[in-house]
């Protein structure tokens, strides 16, 4: 029997992805796209009578307040979409008995650990963005069982505004730029974590809780964009600095430990380089 699946935030990157992926699920799922012009999340009598009306197995939560800069100075638009929304979603869930599969974020830690991230370990966002992610986890985990936490760092994808695409499009246009050293974490291609969400679903797993996922191993941003540089012939117009000034503070240190997430589809996760030259590839023949 087929899932039916509801995707909020459906034009966000993620949304996308997972939207162009889907003709490879379809004899399994059957998607319901919404984006936030057909449905705002936040308005709980609308979220309430889609539910009633659609008996979803699952709801994937891509929406999100993501401008973690501005976030600072509006703070309470992003934990209206972070963990308001994300409050009146579990309720529903509940109801209806749909499982959440819930999109979170490397920024609800502090930056301060030593060594890769583990899912138990204590959170401690250092902005408001990681706190407004902090508060829609919390809400989750109070008002529904059957939900999935997946915490994940540094997103790109070929869609909409990311770093990825910002440093192709700069550097095939010959820009000279100055990238930071500063930050650490593990960039993570939408389509590695659309297809683990997609391994939820068809495989019906039922452990529950929070997961980390990226992909494996660890860069900072200049290490980031050197690479995609080197992919290029540029490397000569990428130059390091350690940090800019910025309104809202980023953990210094945000790998994720994803052996929790391995252990479950059995297969280690890709190389976060493969990753990345699978999206250059393909932005380079757009």
């Amino acid at each position: 029997m087929k899932s039916k699946v509801l995707v909020t935030g459906a034009n966000g990157q993620l949304g996308k992805t997972i939207r162009e992926l889907s003709t490879n699920f379809a004899k399994s799922i059957d998607f319901v796209f919404v984006e936030r012009s057909e449905l705002d999340i936040t308005n709980s009598k609308s979220l309430a009578l889609l539910f009633k009306t659609n008996h979803f197995n699952y709801c994937i939560n891509c929406a999100a307040y993501t401008n973690v800069d501005l976030a600072e100075s509006e703070i309470a638009a992003a934990i209206d979409i972070n963990a308001n929304a994300v409050k009146n979603l579990a309720e529903n869930c509940k109801t209806y008995n749909t499982t959440l599969i819930h999109i979170s974020t490397d920024y609800v830690f502090d930056g301060q650990s030593t060594r890769p991230y583990n899912e138990d370990d204590p959170t401690q966002p250092i902005n408001a963005y990681g706190t407004s992610k902090l508060l829609g986890e919390d809400y989750i985990r109070k008002h529904l069982d059957r939900h999935f936490i997946i915490r994940t760092s540094w997103l790109y994808s070929t869609f909409n505004k990311n770093f990825v695409k910002t440093i192709f499009n700069k550097l095939k246009n010959d820009k000279k730029l100055t990238i930071i050293t500063s930050q650490k974490g593990t960039p993570t291609s939408c389509v590695d974590l659309s297809n683990f969400i997609m391994f939820l679903i068809i495989n019906r797993v039922s452990n529950f809780g929070i997961y980390h996922f990226s992909a494996e191993g660890e860069t900072t941003w200049h290490g980031l964009a050197l690479h995609i540089a080197q992919l290029l012939g540029k490397t000569s117009n990428v130059s390091a600095i350690k940090d800019y000034p910025s309104k809202a503070k980023r953990p210094l240190y945000s790998v994720l430990n994803t052996k929790k997430a391995e252990q479950l589809i059995k297969k280690p996760l890709n190389n976060w380089k493969a990753s990345v030259d699978e999206v250059i590839k393909s932005l380079s023949t757009d």
